[in-house]
């Protein structure tokens, strides 16, 4: 019954007209300065720090200005903290309420979410200039709070509601509020994304029980500081898109459900317009008959969901961390951060250290996360985490620790009925489980496909190298990617100098090409070796020195992790190995470590290829030369498009 009503509400959306029927206050006013409009709180951090400089303190007449800095920041940390919950899929994926991901067109749109913070921070600092009453406010008032409650309840509440469904009328919707319903899935800066005029009004609403308060001689520091910030933590509260208040609440205590909001609710409001136009309190829906008869089941039904009831993914992509930094990169960190690709930034470096706790917690649970998701073609792909770092790979002691982490996500993959496990980098590595062929050999019986996807990520590299190149310089050439390169050239006729110290190995490799390719693979010992070769394919980490033996004009194509750092400037620097997605990928907000939007690793990819050719064959182990071009066809077939 439930799902029947949901689409009854889908199909009753209101049509969302295009950007550009704009009216008057519509745009912020400073809107074209982009990440520049933060230099509208100087005038504010000016005054504080001028008084500081020459009063040796702050005044009694700048203190309010010290006060709306700090206000204002812990504003923007509650939305960053509820962000930050309602992305956290290791925690709250069952009882999410839209179950399609934000994605990057969303993201982009809610970029400026907190020009409200501005707007408030400017009227509020005018004010005090105003009325020097306010800027002397004693720090606490208990009668205010009572004050404050009243006018709230009493006056912005209903004021609010009235407000909310005049800006529903036709004309004043396409004018106006079309703008924050035009995000697909709400989020808790879907909460400030609203048109200027919006903004204003909502203002008047907060400075009703706040300002009134003050005027009426009862009010105080604390109280505006505690009324803004249970403001906007009730306002994120009902766009979290996670559902965080229990059913089993509402049926000990009846009454409450008429005086707090929950996120079903809200969302209801953006499914079937017509609805939930309160602020925080359903009474007053209830009061003028416009609350959506679906609530409290939906609200029931979400809110008593458990994991087992959660949508099982077909394809699962086991990701692992590079560093500490890339740790930052997760979308419930910062989501507008991890929506572009990854770059050391300045402001990741005090994070530091608490990300490094973090990394230390996630190691001592030893569980696998549920890093992100995205649909593509009506199937779910799903990224899992294992909680292990780049370096933490090379430790001897942790090998078997890695693994049995692996396994275990292998085996709930299998479990659940996911269809395709791909292996991300270290993940598979050939020293710690032969590529992924442990785990099939320990468990022959897996439904689920283990694939490391290789073969894929070897013919994309193959395909950046010019048809017409004879020559070509492999480090790593002995490994697995290394191998399956050298085969392939040496049947097309190039010459590989295969960097590689040990003969056994070397000629093991030779040995399984065909008798009259062999001569095309030579080993090498030393990078000047390669002093006249204008071709390196990279597969093993390469000093700035050693990148001094390419001659000028070299192409460093590479599959190394992470990238080799790019120093000679008459070079030209292959990325990683990637394909970019289909066009009709959905719910995809993140990127993956360093690639670009909508492009994912090519082992990645590799794995979304198997799961849509609907392959039933593990690909672990050494990659099957003969296979390389099957693949990248399938590729091609499929939509996935090389850079």
């Amino acid at each position: 019954m439930v799902e029947h009503e949901k689409g009854k509400m889908e199909n009753k959306r209101i049509s969302i007209p295009k950007r550009g029927d704009e009216a008057l206050l519509f745009s912020w006013p400073w809107e074209n300065l982009n990440n520049f409009k933060y230099l509208l709180y100087g005038p504010i951090a000016g005054k504080v720090l001028y008084s500081i400089y020459k009063e040796k303190t702050i005044k009694n007449d700048d203190t309010w200005c010290l006060h709306i800095l700090i206000l204002f920041g812990l504003r923007a940390l509650v939305h960053q903290l509820w962000s930050t919950y309602s992305n956290m899929l290791f925690l709250n994926r069952a009882h999410r309420i839209n179950e399609q991901g934000v994605e990057f067109s969303q993201i982009d749109a809610e970029w400026h979410w907190d020009n409200f913070l501005i707007l408030e921070a400017i009227l509020a600092y005018l004010l005090c200039l105003s009325f020097p009453l306010l800027a002397n406010l004693p720090i606490w008032d208990l009668r205010g709070v009572l004050i404050c409650l009243i006018l709230h309840i009493g006056i912005s509440e209903p004021l609010y509601y009235w407000m909310h469904r005049l800006l529903h009328f036709p004309s004043l919707f396409r004018k106006y509020h079309w703008l924050h319903h035009s995000s697909k899935v709400i989020s808790p800066f879907t909460a400030g994304h609203a048109s200027f005029l919006e903004r204003l009004l909502l203002c008047v609403v907060i400075g009703i029980p706040t300002l009134g308060t003050a005027f009426i001689g009862h009010g105080s520091v604390g109280l505006i500081y505690c009324y803004l910030l249970v403001f906007d933590f009730l306002l994120c509260l009902g766009h979290s898109n996670v559902e965080v208040l229990p059913g089993s609440l509402f049926q000990a205590i009846p009454l409450l459900k008429y005086l707090i909001y929950t996120p079903t609710y809200h969302s209801l409001h953006h499914m079937d317009m017509g609805t939930n136009f309160c602020l925080f309190m359903p009474v007053y829906d209830k009061l003028w008959n416009t609350i959506n008869m679906n609530t409290w089941t939906l609200h029931k039904e979400i809110s008593s969901r458990t994991c087992a009831d959660s949508r099982i993914p077909d394809f699962v992509f086991l990701v692992h961390g590079v560093d500490i930094m890339s740790g930052m990169h997760a979308p419930f960190v910062f989501r507008s951060f991890s929506s572009i690709p990854f770059r050391v930034k300045p402001f990741l470096f005090p994070m530091w250290p608490y990300t490094f706790i973090v990394m230390l917690v996630m190691w001592a649970k030893s569980r696998t996360f549920l890093f992100s998701f995205y649909n593509l073609r009506g199937r779910l792909h799903q990224t899992w985490t294992v909680p292990r770092f780049g370096f933490q790979y090379f430790l001897p002691f942790a090998a078997e620790g890695i693994n049995t982490q692996i396994e275990e996500a292998i085996l709930k993959a299998d479990r659940i009925g996911v269809k395709v496990l791909s292996l991300a980098a270290l993940n598979k590595n050939e020293g710690l489980n032969g590529g992924g062929k442990r785990f099939t050999d320990k468990h022959p019986d897996l439904r689920v496909r283990v694939v490391h996807g290789n073969t894929l990520t070897a013919a994309a590299i193959l395909n950046e190298i010019p048809k017409d190149v004879d020559e070509v310089f492999l480090t790593g050439a002995t490994s697995k990617l290394g191998r399956a390169i050298a085969l392939y050239l040496a049947r097309r006729k190039v010459k590989v100098l295969m960097l590689t110290l040990s003969k056994e190995r070397f000629l093991k490799i030779q040995e399984e090409a065909p008798v009259d390719c062999q001569k095309y693979l030579v080993q090498v010992t030393k990078y000047q070796a390669a002093k006249h070769c204008k071709t390196w394919i990279i597969g093993k980490w390469t000093t700035p020195r050693q990148q001094y033996h390419a001659p000028s004009g070299t192409h460093f194509h590479q599959f190394v992790v992470p990238p080799i750092i790019p120093f000679r400037r008459d070079c030209k620097y292959g990325k990683l190995a990637a394909m970019r997605l289909p066009e009709d990928v959905e719910g995809l907000g993140s990127c993956e470590y360093t690639m670009e939007r909508g492009v994912v690793h090519a082992c990645h990819a590799g794995g979304v290829v198997h799961l849509l050719e609907g392959w039933k064959h593990h690909e672990v182990g050494a990659i099957d030369v003969d296979q390389i071009d099957v693949v990248w066809e399938a590729a091609l077939r499929h939509g996935l498009k090389p850079l």
